[in-house]
């Protein structure tokens, strides 16, 4: 049986810990900070833009948070005690799990299969009484693994010109619809959203209390949206390739096939003089 992506609290805190790896997905200028003060107990931390993420200067080339190389996301792994057999619970201080969602992608990727997300993140940790601390954990000594490709499939700027006007195709864009229709961009230079792209907001994965709507809601949702299109013809984007690992991963708990994560996203394309459409 498929181990599901997303672990309830209730269920975490009644895991066997053997061999499990518990890993505060920070996100936010003060992540770090709010990690050191509280934390699930165990839990070792990464960083969404320097552990998970290889900023560029100029975000023209490849977006404001694009993969890290292999061999820097192998030394990542290494540091945390994370190797093949190791089973994985991933959190963040957000209760939508965005960067714990970018974490999971990544490494669903490196071929590691037993990760999951905490469903509603720390904030439901607490509500659930799992026990939080301050306590700064050794991470266990494992091999280095060896990464020699992404195994989850992406695609470049050059896929997404090419198709997003396809009616064969289907570009999603996760943001939210007042960015996507171009009526306001706090983040990137320019407003609007790459042409033939449908908007659905990745909040919308969501119940109100920050957990994941139940698969077969969210497999109903999708299956109206994707039409049988074959997943190699789906790409998935947001700003910056992070928020789109969300959706991602709620295709992949409701048991779609996971599609390509365009990481660029609009960061990428909206500096690279491409077309850019607006809804009024």
């Amino acid at each position: 049986m498929k181990l599901s992506p997303i672990i309830n609290a209730e269920d975490l805190a009644n895991l066997n810990r053997e061999n499990v790896v518990i890993v505060d997905a920070g996100s936010g200028g003060s992540a770090y900070e709010k990690y050191l003060e509280e934390h699930i107990d165990g839990a070792l931390y990464v960083d969404l833009h320097n552990d998970l993420a290889q900023i560029p200067k100029d975000a023209k080339n490849g977006g404001r948070h694009p993969l890290p190389s292999l061999e820097k996301f192998a030394e990542v792994l290494h540091r945390l005690g994370i190797n093949q057999n190791s089973h994985v619970i991933v959190y963040d201080n957000k209760n939508a799990s965005i960067a714990g969602a970018r974490f999971w992608w990544m490494l669903r990727s490196a071929g590691i299969e037993k990760v999951q997300v905490l469903n509603g993140g720390i904030q439901m940790a607490k509500e659930k009484g799992l026990p939080l601390n301050s306590k700064i954990v050794e991470p266990k000594i494992v091999d280095k693994i060896s990464l020699k490709e992404w195994k989850l499939p992406t695609v470049a700027i050059n896929f997404i010109e090419k198709h997003s006007e396809n009616p064969d195709y289907l570009v999603i864009d996760v943001r939210e619809k007042d960015r996507y229709d171009g009526k306001t961009e706090p983040i990137d230079d320019v407003a609007g959203h790459i042409p033939g792209a449908i908007n659905i907001p990745f909040k919308e994965n969501l119940n109100e209390d920050g957990t994941f709507k139940s698969p077969e809601v969210l497999h109903e949702k999708y299956a109206q949206v994707l039409k049988n299109i074959p997943s190699d013809k789906i790409a998935v984007h947001c700003g910056s390739g992070v928020t789109a690992c969300h959706t991602l991963l709620a295709l992949d708990y409701a048991e779609f096939k996971i599609p390509n994560l365009y990481v660029g996203s609009w960061s990428e394309w909206s500096r690279n003089d491409k077309p850019v459409a607006r809804n009024k």
